[in-house]
């Protein structure tokens, strides 16, 4: 099979319906020519029914990114199933609900603390449990939603997003000299399960009806797939630490 990611094998997490970007990556990148693997939580059975929608077959293995010993065994538990890695898609976040949908100022602790573990931290945690199966360098690529502004009803996944790409700026410092490059795609908002679960949603993404200089469709995450999937990709060789805006222009309009 040719393809950009001929020969490639790719970690893919995130896969919850067909509608997320993490599905369209791993569809993608199948139809590129790499071997894929994903990882699923808290419900593997959802994602299993789901990668049955992919050109081919990909094994799901359970995952819970802020467990240390689930951490521990996944380098393992993929080594059975593929030899080495050459990418890894982080496409995870999760924040509780107290901490979204305009509470930021009643927000305790412990849910922010949980938001960043997950949606920022993990970034680092999974790159360093799967380290061993990149000897011979790769690609991190993760999913940012824009941390420059505060977006209504986002409030502490709006951090958590800045801790991301900060995170992300020193993984490629620090995994630069092994040839592992890490950068994010900052797409604009999809209709996934992830923004579903924001309240307000709908309002946050009216924003694009109006200001992407570029239409936007809501219903369509293949374009920030292929960001994705570039990013993996040999064609960005010397690209680390970099955010793509994957978002129809907004991010450069002011209003």
């Amino acid at each position: 099979m040719s393809g950009i990611l001929a020969g490639k094998r790719i970690l893919i997490t995130g896969v919850l319906m067909e509608s997320s970007i993490a599905f369209h990556t791993a569809k993608l990148a199948q139809e590129q020519g790499a071997e894929i693997i994903l990882t699923a939580f808290p419900r593997p059975s959802l994602t299993e029914r789901i990668a049955k929608k992919l050109p081919a077959p990909a094994k799901v293995l359970e995952l819970d990114v802020s467990n240390e010993e689930q951490l521990a065994g996944i380098a393992d538990q993929v080594r059975e199933h593929l030899p080495t890695l050459d990418g890894i898609v982080h496409s995870i976040g999760f924040a509780p609900q107290d901490a979204l949908g305009g509470n930021f100022l009643n927000t305790p602790w412990e849910s922010v603390a949980t938001a960043m573990q997950v949606s920022a931290f993990s970034l680092k945690s999974l790159t360093m449990a799967l380290l061993p199966l990149m000897q011979d360098g790769g690609s991190v690529v993760g999913l940012t939603f824009d941390a420059q502004f505060a977006w209504p009803k986002y409030d502490w996944m709006g951090p958590a997003k800045a801790a991301l790409e900060a995170t992300s700026r020193y993984l490629a410092r620090d995994l630069g000299p092994r040839n592992i490059r890490c950068n994010l795609v900052s797409a604009g908002p999809i209709g996934s399960m992830a923004a579903k679960s924001i309240p307000g949603f709908g309002e946050l993404a009216d924003t694009w009806n109006h200001r992407s200089p570029l239409k936007w469709d809501l219903n369509d995450p293949e374009p920030a797939g292929r960001g994705v999937v570039a990013l993996l990709s040999d064609w960005f060789p010397k690209t680390t630490g970099e955010i793509v805006h994957v978002d129809g222009g907004l991010h450069a309009i002011g209003a």
